[in-house]
Parts: C-alpha cells; structure tokens; sequence
C-alpha cells in the first residue's frame, strides 16, 4: 500500500494540515538555537521525527562580517532558514539585523526597500532564491560556487565562494576608484596649464613652447 512521506519544515507540514507534537517542537527548537536546520519527517498525518544538519560557519566569514562592520556598511543576513537557526548564525557573527524564513520575493523586497529609502544595496548570494534580489541589487555578487542562474544574474563572481571576497572586492574598488580620480586629476591639471602653454602663451616672455 502506498504511502505519503513529507520531508521539510514546519510551513510544509502546516500546509497540508499535518500537527506538530509539542513536545517535538520544543526538541526542534532546542537543536535550532544551536545554529542547526531541520526538516522534519512525516508520513500521511503522522510526525515521525525530524534531521537536524548545519554548515560549520567559516572563520573567513566572521572577519568578513566585521571589516564590513567596521567600515560602516550595515549588514543584513536574509535566509529561509527559521527565526531560531536565523538568530543563532546573526548571533555567532555578530550580524544585529536578519530577516528568517524568506522566500525569494521577500528577498527582492527587502532589496527595494532599502532602495527606495536611497541607500546603495550589494547583495551577496548563491542560490536560485537570491536570484531577483541579485539581480535588483545595485551590485549583485555571486558566489562561484553557486548556481548557474544566480552568477548570471550578478555583476560580480567570488570564485573561490568566500563571503571575505566581498570585503576585498569593497577594498579594491575603492582604491581603483581613488587612482581613477588622481588620474582624471592629473589629465585635468595638465591640461589646464599644458594647452595655454603650447598655444605660446610663455613664449612671449620665456621663448617656451611644447613641442608635439
């Protein structure tokens, strides 16, 4: 006899009117504020458990989170994830502001908004979800070990998939900004002097011309 089998969070089982126990719900939560996903298990309207998995947060990311912080830039986590698993990776690195349980237009959303109240959005993300919200971003960076559709929706690709890039590729344009404007500078004050010069203006009193 066939049988249906659910696996994932708690909106899926919701929506196709299947109770949670509280007793395994509290377990759940207990396993999410230590920075674990879950997805529970779940066969016709019966819960039978859940499996609890987590990505170990990269040393990187922590340094990159703060050189960002520290220079002023306001940084927001959004995930799918829950508000526990949310809070207890916001919490571990240092992030204050993080949006949990997005679905990708909220993701877009969110990226408008902080448009519309002017400030410049960089969006850093991986998967087929951050996809509208790269692409909306006034800088999309994608991670090059992420899904086709999310590089080609980005301006910028981190290759090796390291969220210290963003700190660097900030850090870069920056300085390639700076030697753009010393340049722009430096053509604008030869300019100023070099072309009245070589129209004769000192030739008069100095016997000075440029030669092409």
């Amino acid at each position: 006899m066939e049988k249906t089998v659910y696996l994932g969070n708690e909106s899926l089982l919701t929506s196709n009117q299947i109770s949670i126990p509280d007793n395994l719900k509290q377990k759940a939560i207990e396993v999410q504020e230590k920075a674990r996903t879950i997805s529970y298990v779940a066969q016709e309207n019966e819960v039978l458990g859940f499996i609890s998995f987590t990505d170990k947060i990269k040393e990187s990311s922590k340094k990159a989170v703060q050189r960002l912080l520290g220079e002023g830039i306001d940084v927001i986590m959004m995930t799918g994830d829950n508000e526990h698993t949310a809070k207890a990776v916001a919490d571990e690195l240092g992030i204050k502001h993080f949006k949990a349980n997005c679905h990708p237009e909220d993701k877009l959303n969110e990226v408008k908004k902080l448009q519309q109240q002017g400030k410049i959005v960089a969006m850093t993300g991986d998967g087929i979800n951050d996809s509208p919200a790269l692409a909306q971003a006034n800088i999309g960076i994608a991670m090059g070990t992420g899904t086709d559709v999310a590089i080609e929706s980005a301006e910028i690709t981190l290759l090796k998939g390291d969220i210290l890039g963003v700190a660097k590729a900030k850090l870069l344009s920056e300085k390639l900004l700076k030697n753009i404007q010393e340049n722009l500078f430096f053509a604008f004050i030869y300019n100023v002097l070099g072309v009245p010069i070589a129209a004769g203006l000192l030739y008069p009193f100095f016997g000075i011309l440029l030669s092409r």
